[in-house]
Protein backbone atom coordinates (compact mmCIF):
# COMPACT_ATOMS: atom_id res chain seq x y z
CA UNK A 1 0.00 0.00 0.00
CA UNK A 2 1.24 3.60 -0.92
CA UNK A 3 2.68 5.22 1.96
CA UNK A 4 0.07 8.23 1.79
CA UNK A 5 -2.99 6.08 1.93
CA UNK A 6 -1.28 3.98 4.63
CA UNK A 7 -0.73 7.16 6.38
CA UNK A 8 -4.31 8.25 5.89
CA UNK A 9 -5.24 4.74 7.08
CA UNK A 10 -3.36 4.99 10.71
CA UNK A 11 -4.70 8.60 11.29
CA UNK A 12 -7.98 7.30 10.18
CA UNK A 13 -7.65 4.50 13.46
CA UNK A 14 -6.67 7.09 15.77
CA UNK A 15 -9.15 9.80 14.83
CA UNK A 16 -11.61 7.23 14.97
CA UNK A 17 -11.38 4.65 18.16
CA UNK A 18 -12.80 6.73 20.65
CA UNK A 19 -15.86 7.55 18.04
CA UNK A 20 -16.59 3.86 17.63
CA UNK A 21 -16.72 3.29 21.38
CA UNK A 22 -19.27 5.72 21.54
CA UNK A 23 -21.61 4.95 18.77
CA UNK A 24 -21.06 1.06 19.56
CA UNK A 25 -22.74 1.84 23.28
CA UNK A 26 -25.42 3.71 21.33
CA UNK A 27 -28.81 1.88 21.94
CA UNK A 28 -30.85 1.15 18.54
CA UNK A 29 -33.26 3.64 19.57
CA UNK A 30 -34.47 5.04 16.36
CA UNK A 31 -37.95 7.20 16.52
CA UNK A 32 -41.16 5.91 15.49
CA UNK A 33 -43.26 7.93 14.07
CA UNK A 34 -46.70 8.76 16.02
CA UNK A 35 -49.80 8.40 14.29
CA UNK A 36 -47.99 7.47 10.75
CA UNK A 37 -46.79 11.31 10.83
CA UNK A 38 -43.41 11.63 10.18
CA UNK A 39 -42.21 14.91 12.17
CA UNK A 40 -39.25 16.70 10.02
CA UNK A 41 -36.66 19.53 10.64
CA UNK A 42 -35.46 20.77 7.56
CA UNK A 43 -31.86 22.35 7.31
CA UNK A 44 -31.13 24.63 5.00
CA UNK A 45 -33.40 27.37 3.37
CA UNK A 46 -31.64 27.66 -0.08
CA UNK A 47 -33.40 27.31 -3.39
CA UNK A 48 -32.66 23.80 -3.32
CA UNK A 49 -34.47 23.14 -0.15
CA UNK A 50 -37.38 25.15 -2.07
CA UNK A 51 -37.20 23.34 -5.08
CA UNK A 52 -36.37 19.66 -4.49
CA UNK A 53 -37.28 19.10 -0.48
CA UNK A 54 -40.48 20.76 0.28
CA UNK A 55 -42.27 20.35 -3.01
CA UNK A 56 -41.62 16.80 -2.02
CA UNK A 57 -42.64 16.73 1.91
CA UNK A 58 -44.87 19.46 1.49
CA UNK A 59 -47.94 17.73 -0.34
CA UNK A 60 -47.04 13.84 1.51
CA UNK A 61 -49.77 12.45 3.78
CA UNK A 62 -47.33 11.12 6.21
CA UNK A 63 -45.11 13.85 6.37
CA UNK A 64 -45.11 17.27 8.23
CA UNK A 65 -42.18 19.60 8.21
CA UNK A 66 -42.54 21.07 11.35
CA UNK A 67 -39.23 23.35 11.65
CA UNK A 68 -37.07 24.69 9.49
CA UNK A 69 -32.94 25.72 10.78
CA UNK A 70 -30.48 28.19 8.37
CA UNK A 71 -27.89 30.83 8.72
CA UNK A 72 -29.52 34.14 7.84
CA UNK A 73 -33.03 34.75 10.38
CA UNK A 74 -34.73 36.52 7.26
CA UNK A 75 -34.58 34.49 5.01
CA UNK A 76 -34.83 31.39 6.78
CA UNK A 77 -38.37 33.18 8.37
CA UNK A 78 -38.89 34.17 4.89
CA UNK A 79 -38.80 30.75 4.11
CA UNK A 80 -40.99 29.43 6.82
CA UNK A 81 -44.06 31.84 6.14
CA UNK A 82 -43.53 30.65 2.42
CA UNK A 83 -44.46 27.00 3.54
CA UNK A 84 -46.03 27.69 6.21
CA UNK A 85 -43.45 25.71 8.50
CA UNK A 86 -44.47 26.57 12.32
CA UNK A 87 -41.19 27.17 13.44
CA UNK A 88 -37.86 28.72 12.26
CA UNK A 89 -34.55 28.21 13.81
CA UNK A 90 -30.93 29.75 13.15
CA UNK A 91 -29.17 27.24 15.92
CA UNK A 92 -29.27 23.78 14.54
CA UNK A 93 -28.45 22.42 18.34
CA UNK A 94 -31.61 24.71 19.98
CA UNK A 95 -34.09 23.14 17.20
CA UNK A 96 -32.75 19.63 18.35
CA UNK A 97 -33.63 20.58 21.91
CA UNK A 98 -37.34 22.25 21.23
CA UNK A 99 -38.39 20.41 18.56
CA UNK A 100 -39.97 16.76 18.93
CA UNK A 101 -38.61 15.20 15.34
CA UNK A 102 -38.43 12.32 13.94
CA UNK A 103 -36.21 13.07 10.57
CA UNK A 104 -33.77 15.84 9.50
CA UNK A 105 -33.13 16.79 6.23
CA UNK A 106 -29.77 18.22 5.93
CA UNK A 107 -29.23 20.25 3.05
CA UNK A 108 -27.00 22.76 4.39
CA UNK A 109 -23.50 24.45 3.69
CA UNK A 110 -21.11 20.98 3.15
CA UNK A 111 -19.10 21.47 6.68
CA UNK A 112 -22.09 21.16 8.75
CA UNK A 113 -23.18 17.63 7.35
CA UNK A 114 -20.73 16.09 9.83
CA UNK A 115 -21.89 17.76 12.92
CA UNK A 116 -25.51 18.20 11.94
CA UNK A 117 -25.50 14.65 11.44
CA UNK A 118 -23.76 12.72 14.02
CA UNK A 119 -25.86 15.03 16.75
CA UNK A 120 -28.97 14.49 15.34
CA UNK A 121 -28.02 10.13 14.74
CA UNK A 122 -27.11 10.48 18.46
CA UNK A 123 -30.69 11.53 19.41
CA UNK A 124 -31.77 8.53 17.20
CA UNK A 125 -33.09 10.50 14.03
CA UNK A 126 -33.44 9.46 10.62
CA UNK A 127 -31.20 11.51 8.41
CA UNK A 128 -31.41 12.00 4.88
CA UNK A 129 -27.92 14.34 4.25
CA UNK A 130 -26.96 15.82 1.06
CA UNK A 131 -23.63 15.25 -0.50
CA UNK A 132 -20.52 15.03 -0.01
CA UNK A 133 -21.62 12.84 2.86
CA UNK A 134 -18.50 14.30 5.02
CA UNK A 135 -15.84 16.74 3.81
CA UNK A 136 -13.47 13.63 4.26
CA UNK A 137 -13.40 10.13 4.00
CA UNK A 138 -12.67 10.36 7.95
CA UNK A 139 -15.95 11.65 8.25
CA UNK A 140 -17.96 10.11 5.89
CA UNK A 141 -17.03 6.54 7.02
CA UNK A 142 -17.93 7.73 10.92
CA UNK A 143 -21.53 9.12 9.68
CA UNK A 144 -22.42 5.73 8.02
CA UNK A 145 -20.85 3.39 11.03
CA UNK A 146 -22.94 5.55 13.16
CA UNK A 147 -25.99 5.27 11.44
CA UNK A 148 -25.87 1.67 10.96
CA UNK A 149 -24.91 1.47 14.50
CA UNK A 150 -28.04 3.29 15.57
CA UNK A 151 -30.37 1.29 13.55
CA UNK A 152 -31.30 4.92 11.88
CA UNK A 153 -32.73 5.56 8.27
CA UNK A 154 -30.00 7.05 5.98
CA UNK A 155 -29.97 8.48 2.73
CA UNK A 156 -27.57 10.40 0.18
CA UNK A 157 -29.26 11.78 -2.63
CA UNK A 158 -27.94 11.33 -5.69
CA UNK A 159 -30.81 12.57 -7.48
CA UNK A 160 -30.06 11.21 -10.97
CA UNK A 161 -30.29 7.52 -10.48
CA UNK A 162 -34.26 8.06 -10.10
CA UNK A 163 -34.47 9.34 -13.27
CA UNK A 164 -36.64 6.91 -15.87
CA UNK A 165 -33.88 6.72 -18.05
CA UNK A 166 -30.95 5.68 -15.27
CA UNK A 167 -33.53 3.40 -13.94
CA UNK A 168 -34.57 1.40 -17.01
CA UNK A 169 -30.30 1.37 -18.03
CA UNK A 170 -30.19 -0.48 -14.09
CA UNK A 171 -33.30 -2.57 -14.96
CA UNK A 172 -31.73 -3.80 -18.66
CA UNK A 173 -28.14 -4.16 -17.04
CA UNK A 174 -28.99 -6.80 -14.23
CA UNK A 175 -31.32 -8.72 -16.46
CA UNK A 176 -28.49 -9.17 -18.97
CA UNK A 177 -28.91 -7.14 -21.74
CA UNK A 178 -25.03 -6.35 -22.09
CA UNK A 179 -24.05 -10.16 -20.98
CA UNK A 180 -20.29 -9.62 -19.48
CA UNK A 181 -19.87 -5.74 -18.94
CA UNK A 182 -17.02 -4.52 -20.76
CA UNK A 183 -16.70 -0.80 -20.08
CA UNK A 184 -18.90 2.32 -19.84
CA UNK A 185 -18.40 5.98 -21.09
CA UNK A 186 -20.11 8.62 -19.10
CA UNK A 187 -20.45 11.93 -19.75
CA UNK A 188 -21.78 15.04 -17.81
CA UNK A 189 -21.56 18.37 -20.12
CA UNK A 190 -22.77 21.65 -17.75
CA UNK A 191 -21.75 25.03 -17.99
CA UNK A 192 -22.24 26.37 -15.05
CA UNK A 193 -18.33 27.49 -14.16
CA UNK A 194 -18.29 29.28 -17.55
CA UNK A 195 -18.57 33.03 -16.15
CA UNK A 196 -16.10 33.37 -13.85
CA UNK A 197 -17.99 34.39 -11.17
CA UNK A 198 -17.28 33.45 -7.34
CA UNK A 199 -19.04 30.48 -6.25
CA UNK A 200 -19.10 28.62 -3.26
CA UNK A 201 -18.15 25.64 -5.38
CA UNK A 202 -14.91 26.49 -6.85
CA UNK A 203 -13.54 27.47 -3.26
CA UNK A 204 -11.15 25.52 -1.58
CA UNK A 205 -12.24 26.85 1.84
CA UNK A 206 -15.60 26.23 1.18
CA UNK A 207 -15.52 22.83 -0.53
CA UNK A 208 -12.77 20.05 -0.41
CA UNK A 209 -13.22 19.55 -4.23
CA UNK A 210 -14.63 21.18 -7.34
CA UNK A 211 -16.39 19.52 -10.06
CA UNK A 212 -15.17 15.88 -9.08
CA UNK A 213 -16.78 16.01 -5.78
CA UNK A 214 -19.41 18.06 -6.98
CA UNK A 215 -21.39 16.68 -10.32
CA UNK A 216 -18.44 13.48 -10.39
CA UNK A 217 -19.70 12.14 -7.19
CA UNK A 218 -23.44 11.47 -9.23
CA UNK A 219 -21.37 9.70 -11.99
CA UNK A 220 -19.26 7.55 -9.49
CA UNK A 221 -22.15 6.36 -7.90
CA UNK A 222 -24.05 5.35 -11.03
CA UNK A 223 -21.19 3.98 -12.23
CA UNK A 224 -20.77 1.99 -9.31
CA UNK A 225 -24.81 1.13 -9.37
CA UNK A 226 -24.21 -0.56 -12.49
CA UNK A 227 -21.40 -2.24 -12.99
CA UNK A 228 -20.43 -3.11 -8.91
CA UNK A 229 -17.57 -1.83 -6.52
CA UNK A 230 -14.51 0.74 -8.24
CA UNK A 231 -11.35 -1.24 -7.56
CA UNK A 232 -8.81 1.61 -8.93
CA UNK A 233 -8.76 5.10 -10.22
CA UNK A 234 -6.64 7.33 -12.67
CA UNK A 235 -7.49 11.00 -12.73
CA UNK A 236 -6.95 14.20 -14.37
CA UNK A 237 -8.44 17.98 -13.07
CA UNK A 238 -8.12 21.21 -15.06
CA UNK A 239 -9.12 24.70 -14.42
CA UNK A 240 -10.21 26.44 -17.83
CA UNK A 241 -12.11 29.26 -15.94
CA UNK A 242 -10.24 32.24 -14.19
CA UNK A 243 -12.32 32.87 -11.01
CA UNK A 244 -13.02 35.99 -9.36
CA UNK A 245 -11.90 36.70 -5.85
CA UNK A 246 -13.63 36.18 -2.93
CA UNK A 247 -16.41 38.67 -1.95
CA UNK A 248 -13.77 39.82 0.44
CA UNK A 249 -11.13 40.67 -1.72
CA UNK A 250 -9.38 37.47 -1.22
CA UNK A 251 -7.85 35.55 -4.00
CA UNK A 252 -7.62 31.77 -4.01
CA UNK A 253 -6.82 28.38 -6.28
CA UNK A 254 -10.03 27.50 -7.40
CA UNK A 255 -10.74 23.73 -7.36
CA UNK A 256 -11.64 22.02 -10.46
CA UNK A 257 -13.53 22.66 -13.50
CA UNK A 258 -13.52 19.17 -15.25
CA UNK A 259 -11.97 16.27 -14.54
CA UNK A 260 -11.50 13.02 -16.00
CA UNK A 261 -11.39 9.49 -14.53
CA UNK A 262 -10.30 6.19 -15.59
CA UNK A 263 -11.85 3.40 -13.14
CA UNK A 264 -11.45 -0.36 -13.04
CA UNK A 265 -14.43 -2.73 -11.47
CA UNK A 266 -13.65 -5.63 -9.57
CA UNK A 267 -15.57 -7.27 -12.16
CA UNK A 268 -12.80 -6.79 -14.62
CA UNK A 269 -15.02 -3.91 -16.40
CA UNK A 270 -13.64 -0.39 -16.96
CA UNK A 271 -15.23 3.12 -16.94
CA UNK A 272 -14.20 6.42 -18.57
CA UNK A 273 -16.11 9.64 -16.53
CA UNK A 274 -15.75 13.16 -18.00
CA UNK A 275 -17.62 15.97 -16.11
CA UNK A 276 -17.00 19.42 -16.33
CA UNK A 277 -19.12 22.47 -15.83
CA UNK A 278 -17.12 24.59 -18.79
CA UNK A 279 -19.14 23.45 -21.50
CA UNK A 280 -21.48 25.01 -23.62
CA UNK A 281 -24.38 23.61 -23.41
CA UNK A 282 -27.50 25.64 -25.73
CA UNK A 283 -30.26 23.69 -23.77
CA UNK A 284 -32.83 24.78 -21.13
CA UNK A 285 -30.87 23.39 -18.31
CA UNK A 286 -28.15 24.47 -19.43
CA UNK A 287 -26.18 20.23 -19.42
CA UNK A 288 -26.28 17.08 -21.41
CA UNK A 289 -26.20 13.44 -20.37
CA UNK A 290 -24.49 10.98 -22.57
CA UNK A 291 -23.79 6.82 -21.41
CA UNK A 292 -22.65 4.23 -23.29
CA UNK A 293 -22.58 0.56 -21.99
CA UNK A 294 -20.51 -2.46 -23.89
CA UNK A 295 -20.57 -6.19 -22.99
CA UNK A 296 -20.45 -9.77 -23.88
CA UNK A 297 -24.04 -9.65 -25.70
CA UNK A 298 -24.66 -5.98 -26.46
CA UNK A 299 -24.47 -2.10 -26.32
CA UNK A 300 -26.50 0.22 -24.05
CA UNK A 301 -27.10 4.41 -25.11
CA UNK A 302 -28.31 6.69 -23.40
CA UNK A 303 -28.41 10.45 -23.92
CA UNK A 304 -30.92 13.05 -22.27
CA UNK A 305 -30.99 17.20 -23.24
CA UNK A 306 -32.95 18.56 -20.29
CA UNK A 307 -35.30 19.92 -22.88
CA UNK A 308 -37.36 17.30 -24.43
CA UNK A 309 -35.09 13.99 -24.95
CA UNK A 310 -34.56 11.42 -22.44
CA UNK A 311 -33.74 7.93 -24.27
CA UNK A 312 -32.08 4.83 -23.83
CA UNK A 313 -31.29 3.01 -27.17
CA UNK A 314 -30.00 -0.25 -27.42
CA UNK A 315 -28.62 -3.50 -29.76
CA UNK A 316 -28.19 -6.94 -28.67
CA UNK A 317 -25.93 -9.73 -30.39
CA UNK A 318 -27.65 -10.81 -33.18
CA UNK A 319 -30.53 -8.77 -33.19
CA UNK A 320 -29.94 -6.16 -35.92
CA UNK A 321 -28.74 -2.51 -35.27
CA UNK A 322 -29.18 0.02 -32.70
CA UNK A 323 -32.74 1.04 -31.95
CA UNK A 324 -35.00 2.84 -29.50
CA UNK A 325 -35.77 1.22 -26.48
CA UNK A 326 -39.49 2.61 -25.00
CA UNK A 327 -38.84 3.11 -21.28
CA UNK A 328 -41.84 0.80 -19.68
CA UNK A 329 -44.27 2.48 -18.06
CA UNK A 330 -43.78 1.34 -14.64
CA UNK A 331 -40.72 3.24 -14.79
CA UNK A 332 -42.61 6.19 -15.82
CA UNK A 333 -45.24 5.71 -13.15
CA UNK A 334 -47.46 9.20 -13.17
CA UNK A 335 -44.07 11.22 -14.03
CA UNK A 336 -45.03 13.57 -17.17
CA UNK A 337 -43.28 12.23 -20.49
CA UNK A 338 -43.30 15.57 -22.50
CA UNK A 339 -40.42 16.92 -21.25
CA UNK A 340 -37.47 16.23 -19.02
CA UNK A 341 -38.08 19.09 -16.68
CA UNK A 342 -41.54 18.07 -15.79
CA UNK A 343 -41.01 14.42 -15.77
CA UNK A 344 -37.78 15.92 -12.99
CA UNK A 345 -40.51 17.85 -11.01
CA UNK A 346 -42.72 14.53 -10.75
CA UNK A 347 -40.15 11.93 -10.20
CA UNK A 348 -39.33 13.74 -6.45
CA UNK A 349 -42.82 15.42 -6.41
CA UNK A 350 -45.50 12.70 -6.90
CA UNK A 351 -43.95 9.59 -7.10
CA UNK A 352 -42.01 7.71 -3.79
CA UNK A 353 -38.72 8.96 -5.36
CA UNK A 354 -35.72 10.25 -2.95
CA UNK A 355 -37.28 12.45 -0.11
CA UNK A 356 -40.53 10.78 -0.21
CA UNK A 357 -39.09 7.61 -0.43
CA UNK A 358 -37.05 8.26 2.51
CA UNK A 359 -40.00 9.16 4.18
CA UNK A 360 -41.99 5.80 3.34
CA UNK A 361 -38.86 4.03 4.53
CA UNK A 362 -39.32 5.37 7.68
CA UNK A 363 -42.85 4.47 7.93
CA UNK A 364 -42.43 0.91 6.70
CA UNK A 365 -39.25 -0.12 8.45
CA UNK A 366 -37.41 -0.80 5.65
CA UNK A 367 -34.23 0.26 3.98
CA UNK A 368 -33.50 3.29 1.46
CA UNK A 369 -31.14 4.35 -1.30
CA UNK A 370 -28.77 5.74 -1.53
CA UNK A 371 -27.94 5.10 1.69
CA UNK A 372 -24.98 6.90 3.54
CA UNK A 373 -22.18 3.99 2.69
CA UNK A 374 -23.25 4.82 -0.65
CA UNK A 375 -22.15 8.46 0.19
CA UNK A 376 -19.15 6.89 1.63
CA UNK A 377 -18.01 4.88 -1.26
CA UNK A 378 -18.29 8.07 -3.36
CA UNK A 379 -16.25 9.97 -1.33
CA UNK A 380 -13.58 7.02 -1.34
CA UNK A 381 -13.11 7.48 -4.77
CA UNK A 382 -13.48 11.33 -5.03
CA UNK A 383 -10.40 11.45 -2.65
CA UNK A 384 -8.45 8.57 -4.75
CA UNK A 385 -8.67 10.82 -7.78
CA UNK A 386 -7.65 14.18 -6.35
CA UNK A 387 -4.70 11.71 -5.06
CA UNK A 388 -4.28 9.92 -8.61
CA UNK A 389 -4.26 14.10 -10.23
CA UNK A 390 -1.54 15.42 -7.64
CA UNK A 391 0.82 12.24 -7.98
CA UNK A 392 0.07 11.78 -11.53
CA UNK A 393 -0.83 7.81 -10.74
CA UNK A 394 -3.19 5.21 -10.74
CA UNK A 395 -4.74 4.45 -7.23
CA UNK A 396 -5.88 1.32 -5.79
CA UNK A 397 -8.50 1.23 -3.36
Amino acid sequence: MHQAFLYKGVLVFVVQIGLWVKIMLMSKDKKIPVNGTVRVGLVGSSWWSDAMYMPALDNHPNAEVVAVCGRNPERTQTFADTWSIPTSYVDFDKMLAEQDLDAIVIASANQTHYPYTMKAIEQGLHVLCEKPLGEDLVEAETMYKAAQAKGVNNMVPFTYGFMPTARYLKELIEDGYLGTPYHLNMRYYTGFARDGEYAWRFDPKESSSGVVGDIGSHWLYLARWYFGEIVSVSCHLSTHVKRKARPDGSEYDANDDSAMMLIEFENGAQGNLHVTAACYEDTPFGQTHHMEFHGSEGTLYSFTDWDKTQEVSGARVGEGAVKKLEIPEHIWGKARQDTVHNTYRDVFRIEDNMTRGFIRSILEGTVCKPDFYDGFKAQEVIEAAILSHKEKRRIYL
